[in-house]
């Protein structure tokens, strides 16, 4: 999926948007590219002179995959009311199991487990080169667009 097509899924941009590629897409599973050149303006601050990615912008990586992957039931929805996006509501048992550093590619997967009306429970793996960098569990609620 072409960067065009991500901004058409999600409102997320630059400097905020984390995904550079959707490489692999089913209605209940979604497969992410990101790679971190080192001149994010994180960076700067998380830590000068030994830059590491922060933990919270993987989760929201994974959350805007997550937002990639529910943007078709957001479609839906708005075919039958009002315009709809994906809101972060939870993450649970997050594990960071590698440090991220710059010049390093991410592949996020998001993988949709359980719908209960308008909410969405998924669950988030990042790795590099094939390592587990992070796990955690995510939900979303479908909230009127405003």
């Amino acid at each position: 999926m072409s960067l065009a097509q991500i901004h058409a899924a999600i409102p997320h941009r630059e400097p905020f948007l984390l995904l550079d590629e959707i490489v692999e897409q089913s209605p209940e599973r979604i497969v992410c590219r990101k790679t971190f050149t080192g001149n994010e303006w994180f960076y700067a601050g998380h830590y000068p002179g030994a830059p590491l990615t922060p933990g919270v912008l993987l989760c929201e990586a994974c959350l805007q995959a997550g937002a990639v992957l529910l943007s078709q039931q957001a479609r839906e929805s708005a075919e039958t009311s009002a315009k709809k996006v994906p809101v972060a509501t939870r993450l649970n048992n997050v594990r960071f199991k590698r440090m991220v550093k710059p010049g390093e590619t991410i592949e996020i997967e998001v993988t949709l487990t359980e719908r209960l009306a308008d909410a969405y429970f998924m669950t988030g793996k990042i790795t590099v080169a094939g390592k587990t960098a992070a796990t955690l569990e995510l939900a979303c609620t479908m909230t009127a667009a405003e």
